[in-house]
């Protein structure tokens, strides 16, 4: 899979761009949470409070407050806060704080001058002590009865004393005294209580002087709501961006594939056809690809966000005030334990698949590629049964592997959901105490579900990849397939002053995977001006032979020879431009009779094309069809004739004028009639050509210059028509099964 992630090199500028959006948005995405909680905590349940110490005060509080703080931090927390009132204040800045802080009129307060950390520690405990002892408890009652009594006794008059005000007459040492009693007695008040006290505490006091804490936690949370959607709108930008720059990025990555695979499968010989099948190399060129073009558009998503979800929902999820970060740990090893199992169970079925599906495109073409002859025999019921077979076998693994992913979500969900009543069952207990926050819960289980999603994510992406694998695997064998033939490294020209002679010396061919020569000792020359024929019993290597010229296969010893030239020695491309190649089964392309006529140059002139048809015999059908050269011919010729289609591919190698003509049983189509005139006209132009034909008929090659009859590979017998009907049994044999004595004589 690795191997053909090299050609993202070009895409590296593209990659950087995914990840820094990726980053940008688990960033949001991370944050998100956050500001769920201080929502409910501080906009809903603190009313859109923040501080612990209060920003306006009133001094008699402040004074009460101070009571409860040591000398040293009295005189900083006093440092901290400036006194109003109309000696303090110009008569401009007492107006204006008077209609601001209407009880400015009544009382002095204090207005903070800026926040700072340790002022809300000291002031945290003080700020709980006053608030508890202004409540009408039994505790309070009790106090107030003993320390009003102290006080009558010392004179003082208590009728309309409270009793922070009585405890100003405290002795400072009884102060210190209380003090301590009372930190020890909040020793183990969590601190969000205490906290928490005092923002309840400071809501209260901004009401008293006139604040509108209505619109504080209207504003407040109006201004978080904003922020969060603007966090999202980022979020969902980059994910927007991610996905069109990642689906870009891997439908070029398929491009290219498709392009190498496709380029790779043209320089192919039809040795290394013979180990990929058509049906293979067409699933390897769109399944394969595809399939690896899915799986990194999950990658470019997944391997960078999700890692940073992961981890950062983790720091974040133990940065919430909680103490259940063991849960996360439960949740991270079921989802594992349940990929674990469900990719051990999967795993080998993903490998089974794409030979299935090779196997089924496999029935299928040669099903539709024989669709005549199945007709004709008959066997319909039989194909039909063989591509069911096949398809029934792809479709149960298939169904099975669906099962198992199908069974994946709902268990995931079922693990989800009974984290989230974990975390709710434990959070509760800590919210009852005053140990956590509502808000802290929720962002707690927000951060779950991103740490579960992320690695859910993973998961999917891990169960995906076996299968890309396999697929990346089968395009790599065919990248990586050397071609047996190929160019040489320093190639030699053919001579211009060349014709197109043709040398077999000592000629053995044996193919790849064979144990013996399905050619041996063939040598010959067929010169320009002069038609080669080859004739032979089926199986005799007339084909093969033929073969080895343009090098479809290469020759296992001797040498073949054109101008003088070994034809290993020449460029692929040089030698099949001297060649017009005309193969057994005549094969048309998609497209009109002109574009396959000038298949070999698309330049040609039309006269040169219309002269090339007249010559092929295919001029008079061509005329009667509608549109005439602008014709449709459909996909493999299937809308002409098996003549017509012979006739098309010999026009379409006459009309480059090649040096050397190959006719390889390319007349067993036509009617006796049009072969002789095709033949007597094709000798017209080829006067300068060297001509190879193949056939089986003797009509065809009887009056070819020099005949080779094949018998097993090897040169059963050489010459003219005459001499080999007096020196060759084999010829002779094959033409008196074809043509009576009399008939030969005349012919």
């Amino acid at each position: 899979m690795l191997k053909l992630f090299r050609y993202l090199k070009k895409s590296f500028l593209s990659i950087m761009l995914i990840i820094a959006l990726l980053i940008v948005q688990a960033i949001c995405d991370l944050t998100l949470p956050d500001y769920t909680s201080r929502i409910v905590n501080v906009g809903i349940q603190q009313g859109g409070i923040t501080e612990t110490s209060p920003k306006i005060i009133r001094s008699t509080l402040m004074d009460s407050i101070l009571l409860f703080v040591s000398s040293d931090d009295k005189k900083y927390v006093l440092e901290q806060y400036t006194l109003l009132n109309d000696t303090n204040l110009s008569k401009e800045e007492y107006q204006n704080k008077t209609e601001k802080y209407p009880i400015l009129k009544q009382e002095t307060l204090y207005e903070k001058k800026s926040d700072s950390d340790r002022l809300d520690e000291i002031l945290a405990k003080p700020i709980l002590m006053v608030s508890v002892l202004a409540q009408d408890t039994e505790e309070t009652k009790t106090m107030k009865e003993q320390l009003f009594s102290s006080l009558q006794s010392a004179g003082l008059d208590t009728s309309n004393m409270t009793l922070l005000e009585a405890l100003t007459y405290l002795p400072q040492e009884a102060r210190d005294q209380m003090l301590k009693e009372m930190e020890t007695k909040l020793k183990d008040f969590p601190d969000m209580m205490v906290s928490q006290a005092a923002v309840a505490f400071n809501k209260t006091e901004y009401k008293t002087v006139g604040m509108n804490t209505d619109k504080i936690q209207t504003n407040y949370i109006l201004l978080s709501g904003l922020q969060m959607l603007g966090l999202a709108l980022i979020s969902m930008v980059a994910t927007i961006l991610v996905g069109l720059i990642g689906a870009r990025l891997a439908a070029r990555l398929a491009q290219v594939l498709r392009s190498k695979v496709f380029r790779k499968v043209m320089d192919f010989s039809k040795t290394e056809m013979k180990d990929f099948s058509t049906a293979s190399l067409i699933t390897r060129t769109t399944n394969d690809i595809q399939q690896v073009q899915m799986v990194l558009v999950m990658m470019l998503r997944t391997v960078f966000y999700a890692p940073l979800i992961g981890i950062g929902g983790v720091i974040k999820s133990l940065n919430t005030n909680t103490s259940m970060g063991w849960i996360i740990a439960v949740a991270i090893m079921a989802i594992l334990s349940l990929v674990i199992m469900l990719f051990a169970v999967a795993m080998p079925k993903f490998k089974v698949i794409q030979k299935l599906v090779d196997k089924l495109n496999l029935v299928s073409r040669e099903i539709l590629s024989g669709l005549p002859v199945i007709r004709a025999f008959s066997t319909e019921k039989q194909e039909e049964k063989r591509f069911d077979d096949a398809n029934q076998e792809l479709t149960k693994v298939q169904i099975f592997v669906n099962r198992i992913m199908a069974f994946m979500m709902p268990a995931m969900n079922f693990i989800m959901n009974g984290v989230v009543i974990l975390i709710i069952w434990i959070a509760a207990k800590q919210i009852d105490t005053g140990a956590m926050q509502v808000g802290d819960m929720m962002a707690f289980i927000q951060y779950t579900m991103q740490i579960i999603m992320a690695f859910l994510m993973i998961s999917i992406v891990s169960i995906m990849w076996p299968r890309a694998s396999i697929s990346a695997k089968r395009i790599s064998e065919v990248l990586e397939k050397e071609p047996s033939i190929k160019d040489p490294t320093n190639p030699t020209s053919i001579p211009t002053t060349g014709h197109g002679v043709v040398e077999f010396k000592d000629v053995n061919f044996r193919y790849a995977d064979a144990d013996v020569d399905v050619i041996e000792h063939v040598s010959f020359k067929a010169e320009p001006g002069k038609t080669t024929a080859f004739i032979g019993s089926t199986g005799s290597g007339k084909s093969t032979l033929i073969s080895l010229i343009p090098r479809f296969y290469d020759i296992t010893s001797g040498e073949i020879l054109i101008d003088g030239v070994n034809i290993k020695d020449i460029t692929l491309k040089d030698l099949h431009s001297k060649i017009g190649f005309v193969p057994q089964k005549g094969i048309l392309f998609n497209g009109t009779v002109r574009s396959n006529i000038k298949y070999g140059n698309e330049n040609m002139s039309d006269e040169d094309m219309i002269e090339a048809a007249r010559i092929a015999q295919a001029s008079e059908f061509i005329e009667r069809l509608d549109g005439g050269y602008d014709a449709p011919i459909s996909q493999g010729g299937t809308n002409v004739s098996g003549g017509q289609k012979q006739r098309l591919s010999i026009a379409r190698a006459i009309a480059i004028h090649p040096d050397i003509y190959i006719f390889d049983d390319s007349f067993s189509a036509l009617d006796f009639k049009t072969d002789a005139v095709l033949r007597a006209e094709l000798k017209k132009v080829t006067a300068d050509s060297t001509v190879l034909i193949v056939a089986q008929r003797i009509s065809t090659v009887m009056n070819a210059d020099q005949i080779i009859v094949l018998n097993e590979g090897k040169i059963a017998g050489m010459g003219t028509h005459e001499e080999l009907m007096k020196t060759s049994d084999i010829y002779r044999e094959i033409a008196l099964s074809q043509l009576s004595k009399e008939e030969l004589e005349d012919e």
